[in-house]
C-alpha cells in the first residue's frame, strides 16, 4: 500500500527529527560527563589540596607554639598549641573522610601516624621538662609529615591535570563528532525532504505534461504512474478524461472521413455537370450563364480539394496514408508548385523568388505528397501577401546534418506571438490585425507538418508582426542516383 502526501510528510519530518535528537542526545552526554569531570574538581581535588595546605600550616603554627611555650613556660601558648591541635584533627578528619584514592589514603594513614608520634614527643617533653634529644627529632617529624602531606598535594595536582587533559581532549572530540554528526543530519534531512518532495512532485510534473498534451490534443498516452493514494484518484480522472476526449476525437474524425467522402461523389457529379454546360453540349449558352457556371465550377473544384485534404489528414492521424518515398529531386519539385501558383501571384501583383544552390537536390521522399505541402505553403504566403509584396522560396543545403532546408517567406503582416503554437492546428484561421478571421479552411499547415514529420523532417515558422513570416521545414538528403 502506498502513503499519502499526509504520511510521508510526517514520516519524513519524524525521521528528521528522530536525527536531530541523535545529535542533541550525543552533546547532551558529552555536556553530562564534562559536567562530572568539572564536579569532581571542584568538589573534591581543589578541596583536598586546599585542606593538606591548611593542615601544613596548622602543623607550622603549632611548632610555634610549641617552641613558644617551652622558652617561656607560657600557659597561653600551651593552650594555642592545644587549640590548634584540635583544629588540625578536624581537618585531618574531613580530608580523610573525603579521600577515595588508596594511594591519597595510604599517604594520610602515614601523616596520621608521624603526627601522633609528634603529639607523643610533645607531651614526654612536657613531663621530663628536658629538651635533650627532642628538638632534632621534632624537626625530623614536622619534615616527614610536610613531606607526606606535599606529596598528597602533588597527588592531587597531577590528578587535576589528567581531569583536565581528559576534559579538553572529550571536549575537542565532542566538537568534532557534534559537527560531523550535524553534517551528515542536515545531509540525511535534506535528502528525505528531497526525496519526499521529488516523490510528490514527480507524479505532479507528469501529470501536467498529461494535461498539456490533452490540450494539444494528443490523446492516445494513457497515464501510468506511481502515485500516492491522494493522488490516484486524479491520475484515474485524468486517464478517464483523456479516455473520452479521445473517443470524441475519434468520433469527429470518423464523421469528418464519411461526410467527406459521401460528399466527393456528389461533388465530383455536379464539376463534371458544369463542364458539359460550359462546353455547351447539351446547348448553347449566352454571358451570364457561362459566368454562373465558371463560378459553380470553381466552388465544386476548391469544395473537391478540401474534402481530399480533409480525407488525407484523416489517414494520416490515423496511420493509414501510404507513402511512396523513392530519392527525387527536390529543385524539380520546388519549380513545379512555383508554376503551379504563379497565375495566383501575377493575379495580386505579387513577385515569386526561388534561392536554390547549383547543382541537383535528391531527396528520399514522396514527390507528389511534398509538392502537395509546397503548395499550401505557397498559397498560404500568397493569401496573407500584401499587392506588390514578395514571396521567397530558397532551399539552403545542412552539410553538418546532411539535410536540406526549405523556407517559404512572405513580406505580409505577421502572426502574432500568441498564435504561433497554435498556426500547425487544424481549422486554426489566424486574425488580421482588426480582428477579423481570415477566409480559408486552416488545413494547409496542419497538412503540411503530418507530410513533413512522416518524412522523418520538422517543420516550424518564424514570425514578426509588420514585418512577414517563414515557414521552413527540413528533409535529409540521399545521394544522387547513379546513372545507368
Amino acid at each position: 500500500m502506498r502513503l499519502s502526501i499526509f504520511w510521508r510528510l510526517v514520516l519524513s519530518s519524524l525521521a528528521i527529527v528522530a536525527l536531530m535528537a541523535v545529535v542533541n542526545l550525543y552533546a547532551l552526554l558529552q555536556v553530562h560527563q564534562l559536567t562530572a569531570l568539572s564536579t569532581q574538581l571542584v568538589s573534591y581535588h581543589y578541596p583536598a589540596i586546599e585542606n593538606a595546605q591548611l593542615l601544613i600550616t596548622n602543623l607550622y603554627n603549632q611548632l610555634r607554639s610549641e617552641k613558644q611555650y617551652l622558652a617561656v613556660r607560657d600557659p597561653v601558648f600551651l593552650e594555642n598549641f592545644k587549640e590548634e591541635g584540635d583544629q588540625f584533627h578536624q581537618i585531618f578528619a574531613k580530608v580523610r573522610a573525603e579521600e577515595t584514592s588508596a594511594e591519597g589514603r595510604k599517604l594520610l594513614g602515614d601523616v596520621s601516624k608521624l603526627y601522633e608520634e609528634y603529639q607523643v614527643l610533645f607531651r614526654n617533653s612536657l613531663h621530663r621538662g628536658g629538651r635533650s634529644g627532642h628538638e632534632h627529632r621534632r624537626e625530623h617529624l614536622v619534615d616527614d609529615i610536610t613531606a607526606r602531606l606535599q606529596t598528597y598535594i602533588d597527588l592531587h595536582e597531577i590528578k587535576i591535570g589528567g581531569v583536565l587533559r581528559d576534559s579538553r581532549s572529550r571536549a575537542t572530540y565532542a566538537e568534532e563528532i557534534t559537527s560531523e554528526l550535524g553534517v551528515v543530519t542536515l545531509l540525511l534531512a535534506l535528502g528525505l525532504a528531497g526525496l519526499t518532495s521529488y516523490s510528490i512532485l514527480r507524479p505532479l510534473r507528469r501529470l501536467q505534461e498529461q494535461f498539456r498534451q490533452i490540450g494539444r490534443g494528443n490523446f492516445s498516452e494513457s497515464l501510468n504512474i506511481s502515485a500516492p493514494r491522494d493522488l490516484r484518484s486524479l491520475v484515474d480522472t485524468a486517464n478517464w478524461m483523456r479516455t473520452k476526449l479521445q473517443e470524441l476525437d475519434d468520433m469527429k474524425s470518423e464523421f469528418l472521413a464519411h461526410i467527406s467522402h459521401e460528399l466527393r461523389t456528389p461533388l465530383a457529379s455536379m464539376r463534371e455537370g458544369t463542364h458539359l454546360l460550359l462546353d455547351q453540349i447539351p446547348g448553347p449558352l449566352n454571358i451570364d450563364q457561362r459566368q454562373i457556371l465558371r463560378i459553380m465550377s470553381d466552388s465544386s473544384q476548391r469544395l473537391i480539394h478540401l474534402i481530399s485534404t480533409l480525407l488525407d489528414l484523416s489517414k494520416m492521424e490515423a496511420g493509414m496514408m501510404e507513402y511512396q518515398i523513392v530519392p527525387s529531386e527536390l529543385k524539380r519539385v520546388a519549380e513545379s508548385s512555383i508554376n503551379k501558383v504563379r497565375l495566383l501571384a501575377e493575379a495580386k501583383h505579387i513577385q515569386i523568388l526561388s534561392d536554390f544552390p547549383s547543382g541537383q537536390l535528391w531527396v528520399p521522399m514522396d514527390g507528389a505528397r511534398i509538392e502537395q505541402a509546397l503548395d499550401n505553403l505557397l498559397s498560404n504566403a500568397l493569401k496573407f501577401g500584401p499587392t506588390g509584396g514578395a514571396v521567397t522560396l530558397r532551399l539552403r543545403i545542412d552539410n553538418e546534418r546532411n539535410t536540406v532546408v526549405l523556407s517559404v517567406s512572405d513580406s505580409g503582416p505577421g502572426i502574432p506571438p500568441e498564435e504561433l503554437s497554435h498556426v500547425f492546428d487544424r481549422f486554426y484561421q489566424g486574425k488580421q490585425l482588426g480582428g477579423t478571421t481570415l477566409a480559408g479552411s486552416g488545413l494547409g499547415l496542419s497538412f503540411a507538418k503530418q507530410v513533413v514529420e512522416a518524412h522523418g523532417g520538422q517543420i516550424g515558422i518564424e514570425s514578426e508582426v509588420g514585418k512577414g513570416t517563414t515557414v521552413h521545414f527540413l528533409l535529409p538528403l540521399a545521394p544522387a542516383p547513379r546513372d545507368g
